[in-house]
């Protein structure tokens, strides 16, 4: 889980940052627009596109390990498993929105790139120390209550909290298992925050292209 949460962000949002610049920049964007095509179309066919490069990589790449634990554990093993593929896929696509969003914002390719490792390094590195940094500060005074709602602005929060619900083994293995209530901790709502993560920045992205 920890490597999914450094790596599958990072790949989504290095294939997905130039998906409209680098088109402006190269000078295609132009001709693509001049296609019988909306700019909907345009930017859905882009994300679509990159989005099933990652999903069908991810999947790749887990389901060979899918195989060796339905030999060793039935299909009891492999549910759990299927459900961390499932999420590892909405987090990669959470991130590829985040890229695509920044990819219409920026003017320039080199800018659009600074942009993506700039919100790599602030979801999965900077944002939990700083909730953290801000708890310890106040001496757990202050936004005690309000931290785990603070979580769900993170996506790599939200994957981390569905898949620790996901197992009570695994529950005693993180400190969160404290601090998240009890009605944050349903799969079907974390799931729900994940999609909200991948359609809003995708709505801002449309938004945007379409001014």
């Amino acid at each position: 889980m920890s490597l999914v949460i450094y790596l599958i962000p990072l790949i989504a949002l290095l294939l997905g940052f130039d998906a409209v610049v680098g088109e402006r920049e190269r000078g295609s964007l132009d001709l693509l627009l001049a296609l019988p095509i909306t700019r909907l179309e345009l930017l859905l066919g882009k994300y679509l596109g990159l989005a099933a490069a990652l999903t069908l990589s991810t999947l790749a790449g887990f389901g060979l390990v899918a195989l060796l634990l339905f030999q060793q554990y039935s299909w009891a093993g492999l549910f759990h498993y299927v459900g961390f593929m499932v999420s590892s896929v909405l987090l990669g696509l959470a991130f590829l929105s985040l890229a695509v969003l920044m990819s219409v914002i920026a003017r320039e390719r080199t800018r659009a790139s600074g942009l993506a490792i700039a919100l790599w390094f602030f979801f999965v590195l900077v944002f939990d120390l700083l909730l953290l940094g801000g708890l310890v500060a106040t001496g757990g005074s202050y936004g005690g209550d309000a931290f785990a709602y603070m979580l769900l602005l993170n996506p790599a929060d939200v994957f981390r909290i569905l898949n620790v619900f996901s197992l009570e083994d695994v529950r005693t293995l993180y400190g969160l298992a404290s601090i998240v209530p009890p009605a944050l901790a349903k799969p079907w709502l974390m799931g729900s925050v994940m999609l909200a993560w991948i359609v809003v920045p995708l709505a801002l992205a449309r938004w945007r292209f379409k001014s």
